[in-house]
């Protein structure tokens, strides 16, 4: 057996989250069921552990996952794991020391679209620069073990077609922060807070803005120093990628008759 960290790609929606919980799907149920099918006698061999933790809707294109393997070759690896999977996508792999913990990870990278119309992007960029840099996040988040002071590296606001992408950077994120935020940014954005507003939940003071749908987040990346993943056994990958794009034209041919 040897250590193996992969990036696993999915969408949110498959799921109750990411999180094993009795009786439901999630994320990681999956991929311990695909390691099963892959001749692993007992999950607790797999010894399995998660970067970041998605809630139910929220999608990846690049959480980590770390576990024990049989194969010795990733590219082999990450084939047979997307030959026997139905709903997450394995990207890459690479070896990892038996201390290794993807949970303390150099940067973590996550992307919320969110519909243009009706949004002032000089405000909603103004707002969005309030968060970065350390604040006291008390006010958006849902409260865990977790202290609630953190840096928050960038919050970067682009304006593609008809929506905004907001893409945020930092080491790591509090329990629906970031949905909590954009909740914030949205409201400031329509005009129904102000930026003040904003600065006083900063401040500590009881001011919620509600919070963003979930499907709308994606966690683009989780980054190590001094790991290089390496992209192998794509052939798979790339025909299971061509039959979703194949059924997603199908629902868009539908909504665009009727």
């Amino acid at each position: 057996m040897r250590r193996v960290a992969v990036k696993i790609a999915y969408l949110g929606g498959k799921f109750k989250g990411s999180q094993i919980q009795p009786k439901m799907r999630t994320v990681e149920g999956d991929v311990v069921s695909d390691l099963k099918k892959l001749s692993y006698a007992d999950e607790n061999d797999i010894d399995m552990k998660c970067a970041s933790r998605t809630d139910k809707g929220v999608n990846a294109l690049g959480n980590v996952i770390v576990f024990n393997t049989i194969f010795d070759n990733d590219a082999v690896l990450l084939k047979a794991l997307n030959a026997v999977s139905e709903d997450i996508f394995y990207i890459a792999a690479a070896s990892v020391n038996n201390g290794f913990n993807p949970r303390h990870a150099t940067e973590r990278i996550y992307r919320y679209t969110l519909p243009r119309d009706g949004i002032d992007i000089d405000l909603a960029t103004k707002c969005a620069s309030l968060f970065v840099g350390e604040h006291d996040f008390a006010m958006f988040c849902k409260a865990d073990e977790r202290p609630t002071k953190m840096r928050m590296r960038s919050v970067e606001i682009k304006d593609a077609f008809d929506n905004l992408t907001i893409e945020f950077k930092a080491e790591y994120f509090l329990w629906n922060m970031i949905r909590r935020i954009v909740a914030a940014i949205s409201s400031v954005g329509h005009g129904n807070a102000s930026l003040d507003d904003v600065k006083k939940a900063l401040n500590g003071s009881r001011i919620s803005f509600g919070i963003a749908r979930s499907d709308a987040l994606t966690l683009v990346d989780v980054i190590y120093d001094h790991i290089e993943f390496t992209a192998a056994g794509q052939e798979t990958l790339e025909q299971r990628k061509k039959e979703e794009l194949f059924s997603l034209s199908l629902r868009k041919n539908f909504f665009d008759s009727l």
